[in-house]
């Protein structure tokens, strides 16, 4: 492994935690949406993400993976999609709301609030720590390179 792959694997960190934080920030916003059906009600999203392994001389992240992922070298993630919760839409008796049904009820998102605070506490110190692994192995090269003035 190279002493700058650190960079590309810490990088790679930091836009997996982005798209997280984006998607529970998302969430948040929409979590008190209301429609007027449970197929039109917002569903909470979230990223799925696989780690890369170097195998096979392949050293791009980016490119397509080739064989088992056993005994490779770790270069970083890959967020592989978005997938909405299977959890179920609530429905709530408001005849007045003029989104509700022709029975009286309006259908509310799935997003859980509490749960959506946590992953964003948690993505944002993955992100800081990315950042930290970062600024720590950026010291290190600049003190390994003073040495040799």
């Amino acid at each position: 492994m190279s002493l700058l792959s650190i960079f590309d694997i810490a990088g790679s960190g930091l836009a997996a935690q982005s798209m997280r934080l984006n998607t529970t920030a998302s969430n948040l916003a929409n979590a008190d949406s209301v429609a007027g059906d449970a197929a039109s009600a917002y569903r909470a999203r979230e990223p799925v993400f696989a780690a890369v392994m170097r195998q096979y001389g392949m050293h791009s992240i980016d490119g397509p993976l080739s064989g088992p992922l056993d005994g490779g070298e770790a270069v970083g993630v890959r967020v592989l999609g978005i997938v909405e919760s299977q959890a179920p839409i609530a429905r709530r008796y408001e005849p007045g709301n003029p989104l509700a049904d022709t029975e009286g009820y309006i259908y509310t998102s799935n997003v859980n609030t509490i749960e959506a605070m946590t992953n964003m506490i948690s993505a944002s110190r993955t992100f800081q720590s990315n950042v930290e692994v970062i600024n720590t192995s950026r010291d290190l090269l600049l003190k390994t390179l003073s040495m040799g003035r």
